[in-house]
């Protein structure tokens, strides 16, 4: 036998260091190395000091919703280019790109769902799709969906994860912030609950329109939550910002959120949440 070549051949099957998956996770806020399982098996919260990891859309809905319940809507919604927008690379090849990455064909997933039993309209960003930017296909399919809520006279939840309005999109994307806010307007009429749960980062158009107009605003612990960049405010303003600016917790001590909530609890407090919407509330003939 050449074992020479057997060498060769198992070197060449071995995956690279890019491909190996990674066993270990290192907390961005304590610094602790830890098993990556054990970081999962805590809904990817760190178990010493609570850094709430960045998780994506699938995660967020296996870790809210009630397991098999999730049922997608609009899914064949595809975002178009009407302006031709082109920076270093062309609008259109950005969608192509992030449809390869992420299997999706925008930034948000809605559809429904029960949680802790209760029947759901559920709208979750994905910050890996473009930063979660807002834009056309992503302001229609809130719409869509408080829609449903209101055919179906059910509660809204809506997780952000975003950098704001989509700047490719131009006004077509701006138009989205009046657009849901109408909606949900709607929503409210029909004394229908919206909860909005803000993740991090929950910035720009999307903080500035339906992300703040929750009946309760929920945030994780430690979310980065504003309009503009800290170092534009600071330029704008000439002055020094106050420790823990735009934090979850920074904002909750100012009166912006109801509620800052750990990860592990959320899906009891939402449930507990749309409980008592729906204990209390009117449901009458809807408004159209």
């Amino acid at each position: 036998m050449n074992f020479s070549n057997l060498f060769k051949n198992f070197r060449k099957e071995q995956p690279t260091k890019s491909e190996a998956p990674s066993h270990w996770v290192k907390c961005k806020k304590c610094n602790s190395l830890m098993y990556y399982k054990e970081v999962d098996n805590n809904q990817n919260v760190c178990p010493k000091c609570e850094y709430h990891f960045r998780i994506g859309q699938q995660r967020r809905i296996e870790l809210l919703v009630d397991e098999g319940t999730f049922v997608e809507m609009d899914a064949d919604l595809i975002p178009t280019d009407p302006l031709k927008f082109v920076d270093k690379k062309s609008y259109k090849k950005r969608i192509e790109e992030n449809e390869k990455k992420t299997n999706r064909k925008s930034s948000v997933v809605s559809g429904e769902c029960t949680i802790n039993s209760i029947p759901t309209q559920l709208v979750v960003f994905d910050f890996n799709f473009m930063g979660g930017s807002l834009g056309s296909v992503e302001g229609e399919k809130i719409v869509r969906a408080v829609n449903r809520a209101i055919e179906k006279k059910q509660g809204v939840v809506i997780i952000s994860a975003s950098g704001g309005a989509r700047m490719q999109e131009s006004t077509y994307s701006l138009m989205q912030m009046a657009k849901t806010s109408a909606a949900l307007k709607k929503l409210a009429k029909n004394n229908l609950p919206y909860i909005s749960i803000l993740t991090d980062p929950t910035m720009g158009g999307v903080s500035a329109s339906f992300a703040m107009l929750g009946d309760v605003i929920i945030a994780e612990p430690g979310a980065l939550i504003g309009f503009a960049g800290q170092r534009v405010i600071k330029q704008t303003i000439g002055a020094e910002l106050p420790e823990g600016f735009q934090t979850a917790e920074f904002l909750l001590e100012h009166g912006f959120l109801d509620m800052v909530v750990k990860r592990t609890e959320l899906k009891y407090r939402v449930s507990q949440t749309l409980k008592y919407f729906s204990a209390s509330m009117d449901l009458g003939e809807c408004v159209s």
